[in-house]
């Protein structure tokens, strides 16, 4: 496994990372905890030190699902979580979305918050659910334009001095909010979605981290499963998991990025990966983007994932690559 900082912040962390999202099972169709945790254990003796989490995955029950799997291994783990997105009833902030509850017909209205007090409550929180006194890297979720950055920024500086806090990234920002936060302290790390099928929307970020010294992390690498080769027209998705009727996963979809995927799967082969792991080391490549954070639901996919950071695609590989992502741009401009 290969390691990269995280920003100018002291970490090192694995470039390809778990990203707990899908484990929390919220918009997800549910998750088994077995599974989830062996999937955390086998990542971890892969060689992967950074996992990616949030209060909101599972309204918690992600966050718990960790704490859980690393106990007795908490000092090699590079925990990333979030904050901001409320769920409690109160109606603070900005709004973000509604969301169901698992296992009942009710739904619930999620802010965008980062209001300290809301902050100050979620870390405590978290530290409990993760059975850690210290978070590795703290992440504002979504940004709130209802809270004055200088206030958010000046909540996690002070958690960062109390040790509740190693360093301080962003999530779901743009370069304007970046240049917020870095008017009132130092932020390290910024987290974006971004893979071969959703290039354009991180572009100026991957610049931005690059020319400011910032770790990027990238989220979905995979596109939601739909770069592993594993979704064909005949795959269907549990009731609660987002893909099911999502747009990015019509048959004209799914068919035209098969085609995609076919000319690559000689570069996959002549590198001895599958086509997952083509797409994550494709992503720790770009200029600007460090480490690359992908779900695993079981032992195998989480092993399989890291060894996608163990090495490098040469010249000629990544040449290959780019000329079908660009033939394939050209023919879905959207993606």
């Amino acid at each position: 496994m290969r390691y990269q900082p995280l920003g100018s912040s002291g970490i090192e962390a694995s470039v390809v990372g778990f990203g707990a999202w899908a484990i929390g099972g919220l918009w997800w169709g549910g998750a088994d905890e077995a599974e989830s945790i062996s999937a955390i254990h086998a990542a971890l003796d892969a060689g992967i030190n950074l996992i990616d989490t949030a209060p909101i995955y599972g309204f918690g029950r992600s966050e718990a699902l960790i704490g859980k799997a690393i106990a007795g291994r908490r000092e090699s783990v590079v925990i990333a979580s979030k904050c901001g997105m409320r769920w409690d009833g109160v109606e603070s902030g900005q709004f973000h979305v509604e969301a169901p509850v698992p296992g009942s017909k009710d739904s619930v209205k999620i802010y965008r918050d980062l209001k300290p007090a809301t902050i100050r409550r979620e870390i405590e929180v978290s530290l409990e659910r993760l059975g850690t006194d210290y978070i590795d890297l703290y992440q504002t979720h979504w940004q709130d334009d209802t809270t004055p950055v200088e206030d958010t920024m000046a909540c996690l500086l002070d958690l960062q001095a109390q040790g509740k806090i190693r360093a301080i990234g962003v999530s779901n920002a743009s370069s304007d909010h970046m240049d917020a936060y870095r008017r009132f302290g130092a932020i390290h790390s910024d987290q974006e979605r971004y893979s071969m099928l959703d290039q354009g929307s991180a572009k100026a970020n991957l610049e931005y981290c690059r020319a400011h010294d910032l770790a990027l992390l990238a989220y979905s690498p995979l596109a939601h499963g739909l770069l592993t080769g594993k979704v064909d027209l005949g795959r269907q998705f549990a009731e609660g998991d987002f893909r099911r009727g999502h747009a990015d996963f019509t048959p004209e979809k799914i068919r035209s990025i098969q085609s995609l995927l076919r000319r690559l799967e000689p570069v996959a082969a002549d590198n001895g990966l599958t086509l997952a792991q083509l797409a994550i080391r494709w992503t720790v490549q770009q200029p600007g983007c460090t480490h690359a954070l992908c779900g695993a639901r079981n032992a195998g996919q989480a092993s399989a994932n890291a060894h996608a950071g163990e090495s490098l695609l040469d010249a000629a590989s990544m040449e290959t690559i780019a000329l079908a992502l660009d033939e394939y741009a050209v023919g879905n401009p959207s993606g």
